[in-house]
């Protein structure tokens, strides 16, 4: 009898959760999202350079200094967006200018 009370099988899970928790899990969700796309948002800079994209520029920026060297990731840089560019390096916002 104590054995036949233990197994899971004897229960049915799906009565154990009301009904009202999917209801109540999308907006809960909604509002989950719509805070994260607010924390992550940034207004859009007029300075040329690799966007923030949530977190994942400033990553991508750091490990092209890391990977090909200041002189090389500056030049790259410099190439694609022009004289005057923002980057990040090591999480801070960086300007590069050069001619």
């Amino acid at each position: 009898m104590v054995l036949e009370t233990l197994n899971p099988m004897h229960y049915n899970i799906t009565s154990l959760v009301p009904d009202t928790m999917p209801v109540a899990t999308v907006p809960i969700l909604i509002l989950m999202c719509f805070l994260f796309l607010m924390w992550n948002h940034e207004d859009t800079s007029s300075i040329p350079g690799p966007g923030y994209c949530m977190g994942i520029g400033p990553l991508i920026s750091h490990g092209r200094f890391l990977w090909m060297g200041v002189g090389n990731a500056c030049n790259y840089y410099n190439k694609t967006y022009g004289e005057f560019v923002r980057v990040w390096i090591s999480g801070e916002e960086t300007f590069i200018i050069s001619k």
